[in-house]
């Protein structure tokens, strides 16, 4: 289920909307079957041109320098004009560009780890904290790794959940404050204090 649900937050609007899944974090002894099925999706999903030439153009020479910096690519096919085709990438270590950039557009990079430290250090490890998912069948392991995101947002075992009445914002390069919900009205508000004293 969390490849499906995982595949479809990578693609979102060919994986060009600000918070959609860009790296997917596995624990080893799920890797294997993951990456198998996630791979298969993303490589079987047709998704609409990106957003401009620039940016497919962009997009290929990231994933281009990540390849050549050591990254190994599995795509559906090549770039034609705007139109990109998905892929993913891995062996992406911290030496490598793409460890510290987005890619926007339909390329998912996964990651493997040992534990849920390594997850939760890897998670971390990055200059961008918009929002986060975390897939687990244990609750408390679930609530515990998503209190150590740091991320704005954080939604466990489900995908693109925003919605008008939650606050929307991230931390770090992604931003501060609070858009829609009752945080973001009072982004707009002008709050006064008057104290009298008797």
């Amino acid at each position: 289920m969390a490849h499906t649900n995982l595949t479809s937050a990578r693609l979102d609007n060919a994986g060009q909307t600000c918070n959609a899944a860009k790296r997917f974090i596995v624990v080893d002894d799920l890797y294997e079957p993951f990456l198998e099925k996630f791979t298969a999706a993303v490589l079987a999903s047709r998704v609409a041109p990106l957003s401009s030439l620039a940016a497919a153009e962009r997009l290929e020479e990231q994933v281009d320098r990540a390849v050549l910096q050591g990254a190994t690519l599995t795509t559906a096919g090549k770039r034609e004009g705007a139109s990109y085709a998905p892929g993913v990438l891995t062996g992406v270590t911290p030496a490598n560009d793409a460890y510290h950039e987005e890619l926007f557009g339909p390329v998912g990079v996964v990651f493997r780890v040992a534990s849920e430290d390594e997850a939760v250090t890897l998670a971390n490890d990055t200059p961008f904290g918009l929002g986060a998912y975390v897939f687990a069948t244990d609750p408390e392991q679930a609530a515990r790794v998503a209190d150590r995101i740091e991320a704005g947002m954080v939604f466990v075992n489900g995908v693109m959940l925003d919605s008008p009445e939650l606050p929307f914002g991230g931390i770090k390069s992604s931003g501060f404050g609070r858009e829609l919900g009752r945080y973001g009205l009072e982004e707009f508000v002008n709050k006064k204090l008057i104290r009298t004293v008797h």
